[in-house]
């Protein structure tokens, strides 16, 4: 199974998603935003790793990590909107608890999701732009 297949399945499964703030995410491989395009808010699935292991002597397991970025610049209310954003990034964590993809022919299962950072003080001080990620790990085994 091709990690990009699994990012493409993640970004739609968030589709379904009902949250607190509306966005589209989008899977790429390179996400560099100008800082007038995190005006609105930007949710990003990049691929991140594969940990491929044994199982057996005849199977073994891949785990896929995908990281979901969330960036938004902020306005002058720095404080109200970084808590408002904070509880949107454990919503997209609650969400994805446990539930797994399903593809054409597999199912990669939800092992872990790590946020980390809860958001970026560099990028928050620096460009006020609130960053967090979420990296979400699957497992197929086959």
């Amino acid at each position: 199974m091709d990690i990009i297949q699994i990012a493409d399945a993640l970004a739609a499964k968030l589709i379904t998603g009902t949250f607190s703030y509306s966005f589209t995410p989008v899977r790429t491989v390179f996400p560099n935003f100008e800082l007038k395009e995190l005006a609105a808010l930007k949710v990003t699935v990049v691929p991140r790793s594969v940990d491929s292991s044994v199982v057996t002597r005849v199977s073994e397991q891949d785990d896929y990590s995908i990281d979901i970025g969330i960036q938004k610049k902020l306005t002058a209310d720095y404080e109200t909107e970084t808590v408002a954003l904070i509880s949107f990034v454990t919503e997209i964590k609650d969400f994805l608890k446990l539930k797994h993809l399903t593809m054409t022919t597999r199912v990669a299962i939800w092992i872990n999701t790590k946020i980390d950072p809860i958001y970026s003080r560099e990028h928050l001080a620096g460009d006020n732009v609130f960053t967090s990620v979420i990296t979400v790990t699957y497992r197929m085994v086959g």
